[in-house]
């Protein structure tokens, strides 16, 4: 019999697609109204109009900019361009990742008669596809562009501009290695993971497949060998000599973590937790710097914080300190939440901000943040919305949080009319780039066409 517990699964999942089609179906006519109030007056930005609706949109929902960015688009897509397979997917008959397909592979259409017609053909069509696979989905889409408008069909990249090398968290420690090279230098890289894998003494305990995943540092520091474990002192193989590099990674770990006293993880940002004793071994071959905190951090003269400083907001922070936004230290800039000079330089007074999110709250006026001494952020919005957040390394290590001091609120100077000038521009705007990708991609299927006419 069949139970009705597995029908009110499905009738949720119908639920759950009609509800992301209204989510983004909104968020397309939000765009639509804050764009034109805009007005299209900062199009050569770097952080244009439309990052800055991101930003909004990203900021309220709590997730990602880049996500809040491709959302705006597929709302748009919806309303402007697929407004009957609209009607479907709020039907709860199609798949979010059925429509993004769909959305990707009609992007080129550019004439509206024929994206009509491609429109409602794949509406009628699209809720028998729902045990189809994504790729699946777009092959039967590209059928039906190809019959209607040759010139925007998607054609698939070439193997060799797919190369790439991603490096992802597996915990544990660990992080999953996986990419598609050039051939020819792949069979280099193989080829050298073994030669070092292999200049342990025999009574090294890893196995060959481990050695050669501990390679890859030595390799990445140009080292000529792989130190080897045995723990014999007068193994030759026992050091591996590395040239001195310019590479940096940063460690978190308790003092008593490094000493041996505790067994505590350490943190490597990005990655997660890190095993004590591979602390220990990374400290004995590192340079160990210790975070200060206060008391001994205080008000510091001019603009730019002191090594010290800077290190201590990193590890409170980890991450940009925008609401909903997770860029990584490394690529923030330290702000200073009362402008500086009105607002010392002093860490209740820093955090990081990413770039663009820095660039918002600097030329774009209506922004603007309140911070405590244990490093909480409160970001106002220009309408008056409120979100509040704490800082991520003090998740981790409570002590990061530890109050720094209470500065007297100073008042932050006034925006002045020519904060604009000194924002980044873009080599095109937008909307112009758009169009000379769509423009460009249609020219190669045309010259395709016409350089292999039928019978190919």
């Amino acid at each position: 019999m069949f139970d009705s517990r597995l029908a009110t699964a499905h009738g949720e999942l119908r639920a759950e697609r009609a509800a992301t089609a209204r989510r983004l179906i909104a968020l397309g006519h939000y765009t639509g109204v804050r764009m034109a109030e805009l007005g299209n007056t900062h199009q050569d930005w770097v952080v244009d109009d439309w990052e800055l609706v991101a930003v909004e949109v990203a900021t309220e929902l709590g997730i990602g900019r880049q996500r809040a960015s491709t959302e705006m688009a597929h709302g748009r897509t919806l309303i402007e361009r697929l407004p009957r397979l609209a009607q479907v997917f709020l039907a709860g008959d199609l798949e979010y990742g059925h429509f993004t397909a769909i959305a990707a592979r009609t992007a080129l259409i550019v004439d509206p008669d024929l994206l009509g017609i491609v429109d409602e053909r794949v509406a009628a069509q699209a809720p028998g596809w729902a045990a189809r696979s994504r790729d699946r989905v777009a092959e039967l889409v590209d059928w039906l562009v190809l019959e209607v408008d040759p010139e925007a069909i998607r054609v698939a990249k070439q193997r060799r501009a797919e190369r790439r090398i991603d490096v992802t968290p597996a915990g544990n420690g660990l992080a999953d290695v996986i990419g598609t090279a050039d051939a020819a230098d792949a069979a280099v890289f193989d080829k050298r993971l073994d030669e070092l894998a292999r200049t342990v003494c025999p009574n090294d305990p890893r196995t060959h497949a481990e050695r050669r995943a501990d390679a890859l540092r030595a390799l990445s520091e140009g080292a000529t060998r792989l130190a080897c474990m045995c723990g014999s002192a007068e193994c030759p193989a026992g050091t591996a000599e590395a040239p001195a590099g310019s590479i940096v990674i940063h460690v978190l770990a308790e003092q008593a973590t490094v000493e041996g006293d505790s067994e505590t993880p350490g943190l490597l940002p990005g990655y997660g937790a890190i095993p004590a004793e591979q602390v220990r071994q990374m400290a004995a071959r590192a340079r160990c710097r210790p975070v200060p905190r206060p008391p001994a951090l205080s008000t510091e003269p001019g603009y730019r914080p002191s090594a010290r400083l800077a290190d201590f907001v990193r590890a409170r922070d980890l991450t940009c300190r925008w609401y909903g936004c997770n860029a990584p230290a490394e690529v923030s800039d330290i702000d200073h939440t009362v402008p500086w000079p009105a607002g010392v330089t002093h860490p209740s007074n820093t955090k990081l901000y990413c770039r663009t999110h820095h660039l918002v709250k600097t030329f774009y006026t209506g922004w603007s943040d309140v911070q405590g001494p244990d490093g909480s952020l409160t970001l106002i919005s220009p309408t008056g919305r409120v979100y509040q957040s704490t800082p991520d390394g003090a998740l981790f290590f409570p002590q990061l949080a530890a109050r720094t001091g209470v500065l007297a609120r100073a008042q932050a100077p006034p925006p002045t009319p020519a904060r604009g000038l000194a924002m980044p521009t873009r080599a095109r705007p937008r909307a112009h780039e758009r169009a000379y990708r769509i423009a460009r991609e249609r020219a190669l299927n045309r010259a395709r066409a016409e350089a292999n006419p039928p019978p190919f």
